[in-house]
């Protein structure tokens, strides 16, 4: 693999031939020094101490990095794609968010993707906007504690139900609010699937927003596969992103299922 560039592999989507406590040491093995993870425990806002500790246990053992966690998202295998803006939600939002921070002390991380939610019937969407907001302050402040950043993503239509960021104009949109209501310590998470799937100009939202992408994952589209799958000229991304002085971690959080890092050789810097 190219050690000259800072990647980190997802271990909710990758090696998922695995039990996922055994997913940090195959990404070891495979020659990688930091993992990222959605929320471990689908559906649980509050997993029990004997979980939450195998989970920090793994990773440790493993002798990676944690770099990056998804916040509680609801019952994401279930079609979930957050509880950010359900108001009726809060309460268990807000539970887990104590969680994160547990394993936060313990691991590290420091950055947080905080999925926004789908609209739900019934609930103005103005509704669902400023509870999302009220909520990612409360985040804001408790990740904020230690240096932690939350991140807000755009998804892919069509594949995650009535999920109302798609661009990362959509996405800033949320920065700003929640960064009017206090919370400094919110940024966007920059995905290549998410954003060339729904049409958006990567190049352009690159250099817009430039000062507040937080965090980049890659995979190629169409597909969700590795680099080389689909239709995304990756060498002309890590140029961009190198141009506009990105410096944090790549993360590959792509569908794989016999992972082949081959691809990466072509990608030095």
């Amino acid at each position: 693999m190219n050690a000259s560039r800072e990647w980190a592999v997802n271990c909710s989507i990758l090696f998922t031939d695995l039990p996922l406590l055994e997913r940090p040491a195959a990404a070891k093995d495979a020659g990688f020094d930091a993992v990222e993870f959605w929320w471990p425990w689908p559906g649980v806002p509050v997993p029990s101490a004997s979980e939450e500790d195998a989970f920090c246990q793994a990773i440790e053992d493993a002798g990676v990095r944690l770099i990056g966690l998804n916040l509680y998202a609801g019952d994401m295998p279930a079609g979930e794609r957050g509880v950010l803006s359900d108001p009726a939600r809060a309460a268990e939002f807000r539970a887990s968010v104590d969680v994160t921070v547990r394993i936060a002390e313990r691991t590290g991380v420091r950055a947080f993707n905080a999925l926004y939610g789908q609209r739900l019937g019934g609930v103005a969407a103005s509704e669902q906007d400023r509870v999302a907001v009220r909520n990612l302050a409360f985040a804001a402040r408790k990740v904020g504690a230690f240096g932690g950043t939350l991140l807000i993503e755009p998804l892919a239509r069509g594949l995650n139900g009535a999920y109302p960021l798609e661009t990362a104009a959509d996405a800033m949109a949320v920065v700003e609010r929640a960064r009017a209501a206090g919370a400094a310590n919110v940024k966007l998470l920059f995905d290549t699937f998410h954003l060339v799937s729904n049409g958006d100009d990567v190049e352009k939202a690159a250099r817009e927003h430039a000062a507040d992408i937080g965090h980049v994952q890659i995979a190629d589209a169409p597909g969700r596969g590795r680099p080389g799958t689909g239709g995304i000229d990756f060498g002309a991304l890590f140029a961009l992103l190198d141009e506009i002085g990105y410096r944090g971690r790549i993360a590959l959080e792509y569908a794989d299922p016999r992972p082949d890092f081959a691809w990466m050789e072509n990608h030095r810097t």
